[in-house]
């Protein structure tokens, strides 16, 4: 039995595709005008439609959550991607090994706090979530938890490739990411010691601190 697929269904599918990305993107545009608190009224007004388009869209307020992370999260993907990135004459196996990777991670991670501080504190903070779906939201899973799983693929090749064990990998990018994000959480919060340096200063100390640790510093 031969099954043909029905042009005007494709077209349909297509059409409700790129409805939804630019819903997503007015998302976005209303979370950077009005805050990572903003509401499904100021999310409408933005898009140019009424609540209840977008919710045929996105089923409700977490569906809509869930595209717009999953928006953020592919975009931090290539972001890393392409910082990764390096000359092959510069990177052995063409694969980035050593502080290099670890700075660039830190990097980009901060980038995008730097770059959209309302939609970060929107995707980590959640507060478009109720109680319960914030709880069931980060027992799946949010942003930190892919990053993480992200930077143990990047440490597990590049001890892979030093000849090193590449047990501890999932460890390492635990405590990397929760490094970075704690202090990428003080470096928003005005009034806190961190608050208005510079990203680039900011890198290198958390880079230091995850490359050489603190024992050189205090001589152990």
């Amino acid at each position: 039995m031969t099954t043909t697929t029905d042009g005007r269904s494709t077209r349909w599918d297509q059409h409700r595709a790129q409805r939804r990305g630019e819903l997503v993107n007015a998302t976005i545009q209303a979370i950077r005008t009005h805050g990572a608190g903003v509401g499904m009224d100021e999310i409408a007004a933005t898009a140019g439609t009424s609540k209840t388009v977008i919710y045929r869209h996105f089923t409700d307020r977490t569906g809509l959550y869930a595209a717009v992370a999953e928006h953020v999260d592919e975009h931090l993907r290539a972001s890393l991607a392409r910082a990764l990135t390096r000359p092959a004459a510069l990177v052995p196996h063409d694969a980035p090994v050593g502080r290099d990777v670890l700075e660039a991670a830190i990097d980009t991670y901060l980038d995008l706090v730097e770059r959209d501080p309302e939609l970060y504190r929107f995707i980590v903070a959640t507060p478009m979530l109720d109680p319960d779906d914030r709880r069931s939201h980060l027992d799946a899973g949010g942003l930190p938890v892919r990053v993480t799983a992200r930077m143990a693929d990047i440490l597990g090749s590049a001890l892979d490739g030093a000849g090193a064990p590449t047990g501890v990998a999932p460890v390492w990018a635990a405590a990397l990411v929760g490094m970075v994000r704690a202090a990428a959480d003080d470096w928003l919060r005005p009034g806190s010691a961190l608050h208005g340096r510079p990203r680039q200063e900011l890198c290198a100390t958390l880079t230091d601190l995850a490359w050489r640790g603190l024992a050189e510093v205090w001589g152990g």
